[in-house]
């Protein structure tokens, strides 16, 4: 027996049931198992941190994830699933801070880093259990039992061996560079650290006025959008080729860029014009004299980043803040002034300004320079500007020593095997990700901080250094190895190691690396390579598969890719999609504070996982921003799936089941079958062509609706709906039995073809689908859709020829149907004629042969079929200006006058050949389709609509029969409506009663006859009395009681 099931059905509690059985039958294990000794399909996890809940974002990410592995083990492939916990880095200090109260990191040090890193190690999983429920609850098969842990001892070894083969080949060095700085986390950003965490604000703008020294009244203007820096001010930079100008403005005198003026304010006047290198060597006079300085300082030299884009064209250096400034400080050898402290205060030299956090300190810096007449003017700018990632504090740029990888070195070999990757979009690999290649910087590698790998860099007094690369090599080699050994601070900075150079002891350097080179060493720490599982890693390197947000384009896709690019000179993956934000539906981003973040559970409590993940994947593709809106949700569930659930529940599976039907008769023959049969094959292996080569090339959204339109329009909507008779048919006499099972076998087949091309996207209802199909045929021996293998094409099934006769046929009836809505007459209503107009004789046989399907589609009793539109339309050409102007230029009114003139048939061969050739002027001229506007006007009666060279027109006029024949249609509808209201079975025989008006009752007297047969009905009186299974109806205007009852 087939299970009746129907769209009435609680996704959620289905879902829970399937679960348990996957579960307790270990189904993701066997999908596994089952493909032993088959091809490897290699998919990395990108690990999550899961100190902080899952949110409705990641169920979008593990979609994605899930259902291309699911699609790659059914075509075939073995799918390795580890899944994988990013533990280390400052999201996991961060937390910790905040739930010890700690604001700075010096507390830290006081509480202690042995207890701190404590309490780091036991917040990590700190919502363990919320992201194995979501994982579970939406069915992202990935193993969690084997998950890798960056802060394991056998993955921090791994990530040793890798920071070893970097620094023996000297791509790792200290150096003192100007970097991106958080002052809450009090630690230096890598570059692409950066790119993760730019946010619009508004900041001040001001213009300085900085005296000319020597020089009476005199200033040079100078533009900043940090006020802060100015305290640290050492030097002026000009452009020596641009041209400067002196002018005069409100009674003094600005030095600027020429190109600047725009910025002044009022009138003004130039008394002088240089060449930037004129100004070179010119000494100011200090803003604020908190620094002692030992060299010279507080004088204009050339950089050649000066730009006349903004600003006044001369730039403020203050070496200890920004790259720029930094490198003209060493070019120059000024002196170098850090008046700010690692925490973003200002020291006690600033005495006005000390121990207040430097952007705060902006608005007292400016009023002090406006009290001391130094601003010119002060504006408010709206500009992306950097912050930390992680706690969202804005970066300074501080000049510090760091260790780097030289990542420049080998950037080329980067871009090179970057062009291999096939990205989903491409634009991302070669837009965002290949631009951020172009422009690679060192990575700053390391991070002063606590909780991540440390370093694993030892160097003695004399500056020797040593890079440790495997724990047998610090057992060997170390003094004070504890045992058992963690190598986490701040067990592994008590180890020493004696110089081999010198014989001084090695201390470890105190710094923990970024977090983004443990995930990015991923691929082989996860096997803990080299020191095991070389065999394993080398037969799942590179991944085949790998997807994550766009935010990690500059994260997680640049580390693995620089890391692998040095280890293996290969790229870490072959293909990958990218998946852009999901905002609210209004397009805003979600977050905590405007109050629009989705529960992801209760969403899929609400609706279910298939319904979320559905969705989520058809809405739009992913690698575009998803606006996300419940009601989108709901709609899955009313298009697609109930769509799914009434051919199979309600339909295929109740009438199965009263004929005994369980496929385990004769294969009815492909050639016995009826045409419509061998039609909805064709389609159906032409949807598996289709999927097959969308899912191949990673349109997972296209290959997704490909199975909703097939089921909702193709399936539903014409082949079952055409075939509904035959399921109510008796299987009685041979033929009719033939003709019947061939129906029902056809209908089964594309049943577990749909579930089992929409197993990967919607795994619960296409596992219940299949299963509920199996257990009542066992066809196949599979005990659940994601242990089959997927379709393949059969082209032997294919019939383009037929594919295409009945898709002229359904535009037909698509345009008869927009004809009615478009004239307010119902579907139900006959009409007497319609006439087709199609240029192409092959056509025309084909509507000719496919005549009774469209009577019966579109509910006319004629079709009278044309040669042309002509005798429907009236059509006039116009001519196009915006095309014949520019082409034609001073002919242009003669030739609009002969467009003008254009016959019925020469614009026919407009339209149909896009072209056509006059003669003006006794001249050949091409004329164009883009040429002409082609009018039309509609005969009289009839409304007419055309589309893709196909022409329908539908006469309007009701006569009396044709109106009694529609209240009777409409009678019949209401009848079957309330047959199922009733809860009576599809083959239960009625008596029905009615009371109406005269005219409705002399329309259903004449058709008496036709509304028994429709609705099974054994009487039909109009001898009306109120009892169970009344009704008042208003039927096209006249009311009705209609009362139904089983017939005994």
């Amino acid at each position: 027996m087939f299970k009746e099931l129907n769209d009435k059905i609680s996704y959620s509690e289905l879902e829970d049931s399937i679960l348990r059985f996957w579960e307790s039958e270990k189904v993701f294990e066997k999908s596994i198992s089952s493909r032993e000794g088959r091809p490897s399909f290699t998919f990395y996890e990108g690990p999550p941190t899961a100190n902080g809940r899952p949110g409705i974002h990641h169920i979008l990410s593990r979609t994605i994830k899930d259902l291309v592995c699911r699609y790659k083990t059914m075509v075939g492939y073995k799918v390795l699933r580890k899944g994988g916990w990013d533990t280390h880095g400052l999201p996991v200090e961060i937390e910790v801070e905040k739930s010890l109260g700690f604001k700075h990191k010096d507390e830290i040090v006081e509480y202690g880093i042995e207890k701190f890193n404590r309490a780091c190690y036991e917040s990590v999983f700190a919502y363990l259990n919320d992201w194995r429920e979501l994982t579970r609850r939406i069915a992202y098969w990935v193993d969690l039992e084997n998950a890798y842990i960056t802060y394991t001892n056998e993955y921090i070894e791994s990530v040793w061996w890798a920071l070893k083969q970097f620094f023996d080949r000297g791509y790792i060095y200290r150096g003192y560079k100007s970097q991106p700085y958080c002052p809450r986390c009090e630690t230096s950003l890598s570059s692409h650290e950066v790119a993760l965490g730019y946010e619009d604000v508004r900041d001040p703008s001001v213009y300085v006025k900085m005296k000319v020294k020597g020089e009476e009244n005199t200033y040079f203007l100078v533009w900043t959008t940090t006020p802060w820096t100015l305290l640290s001010n050492l030097a002026l930079a000009v452009h020596q080729e641009v041209d400067y100008v002196r002018i005069e403005n409100n009674g003094e005198q600005f030095i600027l860029a020429e190109a600047r003026l725009s910025v002044l304010d009022g009138k003004y006047t130039i008394l002088e014009r240089n060449k930037g290198r004129a100004l070179l060597g010119k000494e100011y006079e200090r803003l604020f004299d908190y620094a002692q300085v030992s060299k010279r300082a507080y004088y204009v030299e050339h950089g050649d980043f000066v730009s006349i884009e903004d600003g006044t064209g001369i730039v403020h250096i203050a070496p200890a803040f920004g790259e720029d400034d930094y490198k003209f400080g060493l070019e120059y050898n000024l002196p170098f002034v850090q008046l700010v402290d690692k925490s973003g205060n200002f020291t006690p030299e600033t005495k006005d300004f000390a121990g207040k956090f430097v952007k705060d300190g902006d608005v007292e810096i400016i009023h002090n320079l406006k009290e001391r007449h130094l601003l010119y003017k002060k504006e408010t700018i709206l500009h992306s500007y950097p912050h930390c990632w992680r706690c969202k504090t804005p970066l300074l740029y501080y000049a510090r020593e760091s260790w780097y990888i030289s990542t420049t070195k080998y950037v080329e070999k980067m871009i090179e095997l970057n062009k291999t990757i096939n990205w989903i979009p491409p634009e991302i690999g070669t837009g965002r990700f290949g631009n951020w290649l172009e422009e690679n910087k060192d990575w700053s590698l390391s991070r002063d901080r606590f909780w991540g790998t440390p370093l694993n860099i030892w160097m003695c007094d004399n500056g020797h250094m040593r890079c440790v690369g495997s724990i047998e090599e610090l057992r060997r080699d170390g003094r004070n190895v504890p045992d058992p050994l963690d190598l986490h601070k701040p067990y592994v900075d008590a180890i020493t190691i004696t110089c081999k150079d010198c014989g001084g002891t090695m201390q470890r350097t105190s710094e923990v690396i970024d977090a983004w080179f443990d995930s990015g060493s991923m691929p082989f720490a996860q096997h803990h390579y080299p020191f095991e599982n070389q065999k394993l890693f080398e037969e799942n390197f590179p991944a085949d598969f790998i997807a994550e947000g766009i935010d990690q384009t500059r994260g997680w896709f640049y580390s693995l890719h620089a890391i692998a690019t040095f280890l293996f000179g290969q790229p870490a993956y072959r293909n990958l999609i990218v998946n852009e934000l999901l905002l609210d539906k209004e397009g805003k981003k979600m977050s905590k504070s405007t109050g629009n973040v989705v529960d992801p559970f209760e969403i899929v409590g609400r609706y279910g996982a298939d319904t979320t993940r559905w969705y989520l994947v058809t809405n739009s593709p992913p690698w575009r921003a998803t606006l996300f809106d419940e009601e989108g949700l709901a709609n899955v569930q009313a298009g697609f799936f109930r769509a799914l659930m009434n051919v199979y529940g309600p339909f295929f599976a109740r009438y199965a089941n009263l004929d005994g039907f369980t496929y385990r008769e004769p294969e009815v023959p492909l050639d016995q079958r009826r045409e419509i049969d061998r039609w909805i094959l064709s389609e159906l292996n032409s949807l598996i062509k289709r999927y097959r080569e969308a899912m191949d090339r990673y349109d997972i959204t296209r290959a997704a609706r490909e199975i909703s339109e097939f089921t909702i329009d193709t399936l539903s909507n014409w082949y079952v709906r055409r075939n509904r008779p035959r399921f109510w048919s008796k299987w009685s006499t041979a033929e009719r039995g033939s003709d019947k099972l061939a129906a029902y076998q056809t209908l089964y087949e594309c049943l577990t073809t749909i579930a089992k091309l929409m197993a990967p996207f919607a795994p619960f209802l296409a596992d219940e689908l299949y299963r509920d199909l199996n257990s009542a045929t066992h066809r196949e021996p599979f005990e659940s859709v994601h242990l089959c293998y997927l379709p393949e094409v059969n082209e032997q099934l294919i019939d383009l020829e037929l594919e295409k006769k009945m898709s002229l046929v359904r535009r037909v009836v698509s345009l008869t149907r927009a004809l009615r809505t478009k004239a307010k007459i119902k579907v139900r209503q006959p009409l007497s004629r319609i006439m087709i107009a199609v240029s192409r004789d092959e056509e025309r046989r084909t509507l000719h042969s496919m005549e009774s399907i469209i009577l019966d589609e579109v509910n006319v009793k004629r079709i009278e079929h044309l040669e042309s539109d002509s005798t429907l339309v009236k059509k006039k050409a116009k001519p196009n200006f915006k095309s014949i102007g520019p082409k034609f230029g001073k002919n242009v009114q003669k030739i609009a006058e002969r467009i003008k003139s254009l016959d019925p048939a020469e614009i026919k061969e407009v339209e149909t050949n896009g072209e056509i050739t006059i003669d003006v002027n006794a001249r050949p001229v091409v004329i164009t389709k883009d040429d002409v506007e082609i009018l039309s006007e509609e005969i009289k009666g009839w409304l007419v609509e055309s589309e893709n060279g196909l022409t329908v027109a539908i006469d309007t006029t009701l006569t009396e029969d044709l109106v009694k024949e529609g209240f009777a249609r409409e009678f019949i509808n209401r009848v079957q409506r309330m047959r199922k209201d009733a809860g009576l079975e599809v083959v239960d025989r009625i008596n029905v009663y009615y009371r109406g008006t005269e005219k409705l009752t002399e329309a259903l007297n004449k058709f008496t006859s036709t509304i028994k047969a429709e609705t099974l009905a054994l009487d039909l009186s109009s001898k009306f009395s109120p009892g169970e299974h009344c009704v008042l109806w208003d039927i096209n205007g006249e009311e009705c009681d209609i009362r139904v009852e089983r017939a005994k």
